[in-house]
């Protein structure tokens, strides 16, 4: 018998902290009530992250949290939720570095960066873990990745799919592609759900991806979707992520194990109930040869012979007087 492990559930932070530290404990607090296993992290600084004179520029710079506000937020996390994991998704080599000082315990490379070997190289010498998002990506793009911190180290990689586009319609996920690149990568697959955080859809596609198999489920969360803030789009309230957790954490039990697996208490309670017995179907004489139509199969609620046995009675002589709806028994016969 085999045991899938449970579902990696992953809350991404992403920027939905809004520049503030205080909201960015309140996802964390969320995140780490509700039985996620990592919160993520982006960590970066707009003058690292793109040039001075892109639109977005400003935009990011007063987005950004200071190196000493996240050390404070990482160590948050480990005082509160010291089971829960550290994702540093990050961009450049000055994060990585960065990241290490604080002690994350894996690193996310974003999609932007699949042809980035320099970063890629860097990552994998920290010997931690990789999520190696692959959105909008070829397959010879994710092969030339994966080769390339081959060439560093072993560490163990995840696939992560998600369409980067927020929030995503259903009609452009397409989970069968990703369940086709866990097949062809032989590596652990990630959904990163990215579908509108007030629509059910949000719930019901990371439960089929669950039941397709994929391994780590990748979500949203904010600290108040009504704030309206960056990335709130796919982003779950705290409330609404703790439902989304107990959904994960049902489908994982409902999961199970491999068949065979013994029965449960109320599964034998049920055969005991339903499962047919061979019985008697007229009153037969001692000696009298047991034939095909003297046979009847019927529920009983008593442990005795099963239909599949019905063989073992045909053309013997009975033993014994045996009574119209009596459970047959192999010392009946002879």
């Amino acid at each position: 018998m085999s045991v899938k492990p449970p579902t990696y559930l992953i809350a991404e932070m992403a920027c939905s902290h809004d520049s503030e530290p205080s909201y960015a404990k309140k996802i964390i607090d969320a995140a780490g009530k509700s039985g996620a296993n990592a919160i993520q992290f982006q960590i970066w600084l707009a003058d690292d992250l793109m040039v001075p004179y892109h639109s977005q520029f400003d935009f990011h710079k007063n987005l950004e949290l200071s190196r000493d506000e996240w050390k404070e937020l990482a160590n948050y996390v480990r005082s509160r939720f010291p089971s829960m994991e550290i994702i540093a998704c990050v961009y450049e080599k000055n994060s990585v570095d960065f990241s290490e000082s604080i002690s994350v315990d894996a690193y996310k490379i974003h999609s932007s960066d699949l042809s980035n070997e320099m970063l890629l190289k860097h990552v994998a010498r920290k010997g931690k873990r990789i999520d190696l998002s692959v959105g909008a990506s070829t397959i010879s793009e994710i092969e030339d990745a994966l080769e390339t911190i081959r060439k560093v180290s072993n560490v163990d990689v995840w696939i992560m799919y998600g369409i980067q586009n927020f929030p995503t319609p259903s009609d452009e996920i397409h989970l069968a592609y990703m369940m086709k690149l866990k097949k062809l990568f032989e590596l652990p697959i990630g959904y990163q759900d990215h579908c509108d955080g007030d629509s059910e859809a949000g719930y019901w596609l990371p439960a089929a991806a669950i039941g397709m198999g994929v391994d780590i489920i990748e979500k949203h969360i904010t600290h108040d979707r009504s704030f309206k803030g960056v990335d709130y789009e796919a982003a779950l309230d705290p409330d609404q992520f703790k439902k989304f957790a107990e959904m994960v954490r049902e489908i994982d039990a409902a999961r199970g194990i491999s068949i065979p697996k013994p029965f449960t208490e109320a599964e034998q309670t049920y055969r005991r109930y339903a499962k047919k017995r061979l019985v008697a179907g007229k009153d037969i004489k001692a000696g009298e040869k047991i034939v095909e139509d003297d046979l009847l199969f019927m529920r009983a609620e008593e442990l005795a012979m099963t239909p599949d046995q019905a063989n073992l009675l045909i053309g013997k002589k009975a033993t014994k007087d045996i009574k119209k709806y009596e459970l047959f028994k192999l010392d009946y016969i002879a």
